[in-house]
């Protein structure tokens, strides 16, 4: 089939790469505009833009995908499906009309849990043990479509965010393929989604990956995993913010602590939660790079009022 791409970010590029290895033609690629970046906040193309660049492939950056300038090019590329992964622009029905096989996204949850801009994140704070990556037919609602392909992927005890959907971009990336020669062939028939298990997994701000160190020490580890490695968890230590890297929970911690409060050991830095204590990982104060959380705490020189807040 002739396809034209949607993704933006670095997860979508796995798919970009299986596609213009398999049997079907990229005609195109449709990304977000260049976007500043870095110190100096200079223009940078997307992660898609980028790859499509290298592979010569047309490079589409509508500011909306309503403008009337893209869609008359996509009328005149005349692809017959539109995989997305990850795009993150809202699509239209004068848009979705034009394909003839229409857009057919692939979202990293098991549909319908988790619809919506973040579901690895959600899965991750939630504790599921297991998710994974479904490939449906987009329509107007919010992920709502008919359903062609799925797959399921473990959720490991000290999965990050991240690492968690690198595995999923892969995998899904093989499962975008493998719709699309379906869709081809014939042989796939889109289902529609189960009215019951529905949840929602809006984008997790900065504010909220805020911990709050009076939350049991298991929804505290979930948090920071779910927030790492974007949009960061944080606490706040003397007035000044501080980056957290994944905790590891300490039920066995032979010393009780109060929800922040912070005590050295010989190998770890231990913070108090609403249960036992946690360990951190690695941290990174304000203008500083990540480090050794224990490391860090051996030279502050601590007193009995410090504490994470």
């Amino acid at each position: 089939m002739r396809l034209v791409f949607a993704g933006t970010p670095e997860t979508a590029v796995p798919a970009l790469e299986a596609l213009l290895a398999s049997r079907h033609e990229v005609a195109a690629v449709v990304t977000r505009p260049d976007a500043p970046a870095g110190r100096g906040r200079r223009l940078v193309a997307s992660p898609v833009a980028q790859r499509a660049a290298e592979a010569g492939v047309e490079i589409l950056r509508p500011a909306r995908a309503s403008d009337p300038e893209f869609l008359d090019r996509l009328r005149a590329i005349a692809p017959d499906c539109c995989p997305v992964v990850a795009y993150g622009a809202l699509l239209k029905p004068a848009a979705l009309e034009i394909p003839r096989h229409g857009w057919v996204n692939l979202h990293f949850s098991l549909l319908p849990a988790w619809r919506g801009a973040a579901p690895v994140q959600h899965a991750v704070l939630h504790g599921d043990d297991m998710t994974g990556a479904a490939t449906f037919q987009i329509e107007e609602g919010l992920d709502t479509g008919p359903v062609f392909g799925v797959l399921t992927e473990p959720i490991q005890p000290a999965d990050t965010a991240g690492e968690l959907l690198s595995r999923l971009a892969v995998a899904g990336a093989r499962l975008l393929v493998d719709t699309m020669d379906g869709i081809e062939d014939g042989v796939l028939e889109a289902r529609p989604q189960p009215t019951e298990g529905v949840s929602h997994a809006p984008k997790i701000t900065p504010e909220d990956a805020r911990v709050d160190w009076t939350a049991p020490a298991q929804r505290v580890d979930r948090l920071v995993r779910a927030c790492t490695p974007a949009p960061g968890a944080w606490t706040t230590f003397r007035d000044a913010r501080l980056k957290l890297g994944p905790v590891r929970p300490a039920p066995d911690a032979e010393v009780a602590l109060a929800p922040g409060e912070l005590h050295v050991t010989k190998k770890a830095l231990l913070a108090g939660t609403a249960t036992h204590p946690v360990a951190l990982g690695r941290v990174q104060p304000q203008g500083k790079r990540m480090m050794d959380a224990a490391d860090w705490a051996r030279g502050l020189d601590l007193n009995a009022k410090d504490a994470l807040h």
